[in-house]
């Protein structure tokens, strides 16, 4: 019968699988009561290290018939074993039980003996709990009896009678009751040896609660004759780290050697170690597996009724069609079940992947060589150890050769060593540093590495020159590095700034829309030094709105800079002009602009003449507007005078007789004026109506209005 094995391609990327956590843990039952061999071990011979702080282990080896293979773990990495471990028998045999000390708390633990420990209880409180208990004490002489319970009693202390609280022991013995202070009593004993035996099983349970570090958890292989087994699972892991060196030189492409970082951090030595370096970032999370969960359930009483006949019930026929046709289903589904658990046996039967293979050498260097060496010496001593891979969305370091590593023990593996695509170049920018630029390279990645992020130590014509660090960097991508103060080239940074200028006008129903153009020019002064040409990039922030008129184009943009570039030539100053303009946006309406407002806009060179035309008939009309409105407030004008007249005769005519000349004077005075006030006030609703019409004409003017 042919056999298939996933189980392989499983494990050749396990980058993928794992380290996001969908390992699941397979276990096969099998029956109680087979004999097994003594404990036997597997040593890790796989490693997959991710960059995310996972790793995912493979044990390989071998076991004999009915065997055993204890494995110990840090508690803490239990929950990543009981979610990713994956287990294969190659020989024909088959997986049994996965068993682990649990992890039962400790509160609940103690609960289940008949003396309770779980809140610290007093001697008193151990002894009420085993009320109706035998025991024997020392108070001071000895004395034998059974428990009826203890009790607290106020008494007199010291020469002053101070009262406090004791305990007292109550106690039923052959000569009677008695009643014992605790604090005469020196011994107890239980009588009882089942509880005396319960009560130092609950201590010890506390105490070995409290030392559980690490785990033993055993996998059970059953089987005949010798076979292969391979244990895999994701377990917490220091992320490898990279550090690269960069050599440059005048007449040579610069050299890149890159070094991966490892930590076994692991409860064994690694032997022979076929390591594989991930870059990514896989999603892993954990999940709390290991610790027992409880839910609480309601309690509920039971109600009390009167006694009533029992009567049977036949059951609904809709509910009969289900229960059968239900049944039919569940038979189907049970041979499905069966299929799938001979598919499963048939796949854990099935062979490991190979191991990879390869080899690499080191050439020993002599002391004091780090501040002044040979590219090529250089070159020729290291050469890397990893053969690279995409995986998917991931890149893997296939380390050739098998790796030893003691544990607790860290490693540096060569990883790079090849040459690469470079451009010095000085890197001018303001936030960085006002004056100076930054030497740096225009690195290309020209390898079919991909390149992780790490720190890069420059060496500069045999000599080290600073450092540096990168992000990651896909082959064929080209980043900007830095790594050292450019003293011999200054740069002088000048703003300024143009005053506004109106580009455009439109009206559309009522409202005016103008546009307003905004320009701004940077100068960047450079002055080169030194003895040689250089290239300097000069950055400047990329803001929106504003966009780019000269140069045309940068040598580079970012998301937030571009970079110009200017030969700087030794002596000579040269000078880059950034300009950048924007245009912003105003709508006003114009019945809220006055004539003075509408007058600028109308003698602008920019509008065009239909524009203009109804700008001129707004001013218009608005005079208009403003002359009735004028009319109306004269007319206003006269009524107050008339009423402050009229104001002053009442307070005459309330000292006069009146019979007398001047009353009948103030009187006739007073008709004339009431006269006239009615007249005015006609006028003034006349010159209200009308100011109103010229307002409702000029909306409707503006509201059909679309010009530009």
């Amino acid at each position: 019968m042919s056999q298939v094995n996933p189980f392989r391609r499983w494990l050749r990327f396990a980058a993928l699988a794992v380290a996001a956590g969908v390992g699941p843990l397979f276990l096969a039952s099998a029956g109680l009561g087979q004999e097994k061999e003594k404990g036997i071990d597997i040593p890790v011979k796989r490693v997959v290290m991710f960059s995310s702080g996972v790793a995912f282990f493979e044990h390989s080896g071998k076991v004999e018939g009915n065997a055993t293979v204890d494995m110990k773990f840090n508690v803490k990495d239990i929950n990543d074993l009981l979610k990713s471990m994956v287990l294969q028998d190659q020989g024909g045999g088959r997986i049994s039980t996965v068993s682990y000390g649990s992890k039962v708390p400790i509160d609940r633990a103690l609960r289940t003996f008949s003396i309770d420990l779980t809140s610290n209880p007093t001697l008193g409180d151990l002894l009420q709990q085993i009320r109706g208990e035998q025991i024997e004490v020392d108070a001071p002489t000895k004395i034998v009896g059974t428990i009826l319970g203890v009790e607290t009693r106020k008494t007199k202390v010291g020469k002053d009678d101070e009262v406090i609280e004791a305990k007292f022991l109550n106690l039923l013995t052959e000569e009677g009751l008695r009643s014992v202070s605790l604090e005469n009593v020196g011994r107890i004993k239980l009588s009882n040896s089942k509880l005396d035996a319960e009560l130092r099983q609950a201590l010890l349970v506390l105490a070995t609660g409290k030392n559980s570090d690490k785990k033993t958890v055993s996998l059970t292989f059953l089987g005949e004759g010798k076979r292969d087994v391979n244990v895999g699972y994701v377990q917490e892991a220091p992320i490898w780290k990279t550090s690269y060196r960069l050599v440059l030189s005048d007449e040579d492409k610069p050299l890149l050697q890159g070094w991966a970082i490892v930590e076994n951090t692991t409860e064994s030595d690694w032997d022979n170690v076929n390591l594989t370096l991930v870059s990514g970032r896989p999603i892993s999370f954990t999940m709390d597996l290991y610790q027992p969960l409880y839910v609480e359930r309601p309690e509920v009483k039971p109600e009390l009724y009167a006694s009533l006949r029992p009567r049977t019930y036949d059951q609904d026929m809709a509910a009969a069609d289900g229960d059968f046709r239900r049944a039919a289903d569940d038979k189907a589904e049970k041979a499905s079940e069966m299929s799938r658990d001979q598919l499963a046996n048939r796949r854990m039967a099935a062979p490991a992947a190979p191991a990879a293979k390869g080899a690499y050498a080191f050439a020993a260097g002599k002391p004091g060589d780090a501040q002044n060496f040979g590219r090529a010496d250089l070159q020729r001593s290291t050469q890397s150890v990893a053969q690279a891979s995409d995986v998917g969305e991931m890149f893997r370091y296939q380390i050739a050769t098998p790796v030893k590593l003691q544990r607790s023990q860290s490693a540096m593996l060569p990883i790079v060593n090849e040459s690469v695509t470079g451009e010095k170049v000085s890197i001018y920018s303001e936030s960085q540093h006002a004056k100076h630029p930054l030497n740096g390279l225009k690195l290309k990645n020209t390898t079919e590495l991909h390149l992780m992020q790490g720190p890069i130590t420059v060496f500069d014509d045999g000599a080290y020159a600073g450092d540096a660090q990168i992000q990651d960097l896909q082959p064929g991508t080209e980043r900007l590095i830095s790594y050292a103060m450019d003293l011999d080239t200054e740069v002088a940074p000048t703003n300024k700034q143009d005053p506004q200028r109106l580009v455009s006008v439109r009206i559309s129903k009522g409202t005016l829309h103008t546009s307003h153009k905004h320009e701004r020019t940077k100068s960047f002064v450079v002055k080169n030094s030194g003895k040689k040409s250089k290239k300097v990039l000069i950055e400047h922030p990329l803001q929106q709105p504003w966009a780019l008129i000269t140069p045309k184009e940068p040598e580079e943009k970012t998301r937030d800079r571009y970079r110009f570039a200017v030969a700087a030539e030794p002596g000579k100053p040269v000078t880059l002009d950034v300009k950048e303009e924007h245009t912003s946006g105003e709508q006003i309406a114009i019945t809220n602009l006055d004539s003075n407002a509408i007058i600028y806009y109308v003698n602008s060179t920019v509008i065009s003449a239909d524009v203009k035309k109804a700008l001129q008939e707004v001013v218009t009309r608005k005079t208009a507007i403003q002359q009735a409105g004028a009319k109306r407030q004269e007319l206003e004008r006269q009524v107050a005078v008339i009423d402050q007249e009229q104001k002053r005769i009442r307070e005459n005519m309330a000292q006069l007789p009146k019979d007398s000349d001047l009353f009948r004077r103030y009187v006739t005075k007073f008709t004339q004026q009431e006269d006239s006030i009615d007249g005015l006030r006609t006028q003034i609703t006349q010159a209200l109506d009308n100011e109103q019409k010229l307002k409702r004409e000029l909306d409707a003017y503006l509201n059909g209005l679309e010009l530009k």
